[in-house]
């Protein structure tokens, strides 16, 4: 893998992991796009440099949420669908949904119907009371956790999946993006921990080199996507993300056509 490949991966990743577009899509479409081989340390590679984006979101927010009890219980409770699910899927999801390009393009494809539905039906329930993260209900948490379980297949989008069914359940905006954040340490950290306890002994010294790049990369445009994100929700609806998922399935359609 080359200096520019693995700048271009890990920067997709940290750009797209909070944006409700599919980080994990958008990996796999590049290294089409990029004739990447896909074996099984390409898919490792995506999966580790999430850890990027992990640590934007350790640093951003650290003291402000990630030291209350509150918010880590909920969090706790939000995790677990997937958690479980992931781990009896791990094999499936590793070996037939990451290597699969019609899946990608069909959940780009009907999620980005899906966002744009949802926002006009929507539009007239938005809550206009504030509440923070501590102020969500258990019961809310763990059916958060169920929408996000969704985003194991790929294309779907974890951050969009996990936000959709916060303001389903009549969470405000900005507090379930924030959710959405925080709810993204667990998931990516035991994604990434599964995968390297099963491959890392088949990892060589250059390919440490290699992960440690894509993980800097993703760190700094995480950062950036994370600011972006919290700016542009001030002022906007999520329809521009579905209006871009779907012309991006049907270009990289005729594009692989």
């Amino acid at each position: 893998m080359s200096s520019f490949e693995i700048i271009i991966l890990g920067a997709i990743e940290g750009f797209t992991e909070f944006l409700p577009i599919s980080s994990t899509g958008h990996l796999i479409l590049a290294s089409h796009v990029l004739k990447l081989a896909q074996s099984d340390f390409l898919k490792s590679f995506e999966i580790a440099i999430q850890l990027g984006a992990i640590l934007s979101v350790i640093v951003l927010y650290f003291k402000r949420f990630l030291l209350n009890t509150e918010v880590i219980k909920r969090i706790a409770v939000a995790f677990l669908p997937t958690a479980v699910i992931g781990f009896l899927l791990y094999g499936f999801i590793k070996n037939v949904l990451l290597g699969s390009m019609a899946t990608v393009l069909w959940s780009l494809f009907l999620g980005g119907i899906a966002l744009i539905v949802f926002e006009f039906w929507y539009r007239s329930k938005e809550p206009t009371n504030e509440k923070d993260i501590a102020g969500i209900s258990y019961r809310h948490s763990f059916f958060i956790g169920l929408f996000q379980a969704i985003s194991i297949i790929p294309g779907v989008s974890r951050a969009g999946a996990t936000i959709l069914g916060g303001l389903w359940l009549g969470i405000p905006r900005k507090t379930i993006v924030e959710f959405s954040f925080f709810l993204a340490l667990p998931t990516m950290a035991g994604a990434t921990g599964l995968d390297l306890i099963k491959n890392i002994s088949n990892f060589s010294y250059d390919q440490f080199g290699i992960l440690a790049a894509g993980f800097v990369v993703s760190f700094i445009t995480a950062v950036l996507a994370i600011k972006f994100l919290l700016s542009f929700i001030q002022n906007h609806t999520f329809i521009s993300f579905g209006v871009y998922r779907i012309i991006l399935a049907i270009v990289l359609v005729l594009f692989l056509l």
